[in-house]
């Protein structure tokens, strides 16, 4: 691993919610772009990750979301944490979720994602969600490793849409 970059992890607001969604788009594309169809990658990014759905996240009290920037720059990572919207067999009522964590790539290896998560998961213990999950590409093995060494482990799976192709997804729970 490379050395820690200062970073500053900071709850975003309103009045960001276009700089997540730039950034959630950005780091999507930059981690998995190459896997998709110009079609299916312009559908996803379009409802998925635009400011809107984020304006949204952010309205909304059960939810969190936070930004990293280095020298109060533009952002370089975020994360979003709330109640579990994964697809789980008989979900408990008072289940959470890290449901985005995402890192631009020339920042990871810099423990960045890592204490984006740990800010997250701190957030919704603190709320009382219990279990936690969060779902990760199959092939996504870094970041499998990562929410390993917290405690996850797999416990499902599911099909996640993106346009029209659908990619297996692990469901891992702590």
């Amino acid at each position: 691993m490379n050395a820690t970059i200062t970073a500053t992890i900071r709850r975003a607001e309103a009045a960001d919610a276009a700089d997540v969604a730039r950034l959630a788009g950005a780091t999507f594309v930059e981690t998995f772009g190459h896997l998709y169809q110009p079609r299916d990658l312009q559908a996803f990014l379009s409802s998925s990750r635009a400011p809107q759905r984020y304006e949204r996240m952010l309205a909304d009290e059960r939810m969190a979301l936070w930004l990293a920037a280095i020298d109060g720059g533009a952002p370089i990572a975020y994360a979003v944490a709330g109640p579990c919207k994964l697809p789980v067999d008989h979900p408990e009522p008072s289940a959470g979720e890290v449901q985005e964590l995402y890192v631009l790539s020339d920042y990871q290896g810099h423990a960045v994602g890592t204490r984006l998560l740990t800010t997250a998961l701190e957030w919704l213990t603190a709320r009382r969600f219990a279990p936690l999950y969060v779902g990760v590409w199959s092939e996504n093995f870094g970041a499998q490793r990562l929410y390993g060494r917290f405690g996850f482990e797999k416990v499902g799976e599911y099909g996640f849409p993106v346009g029209d192709q659908i990619d297996r997804e692990f469901i891992l729970k702590r």
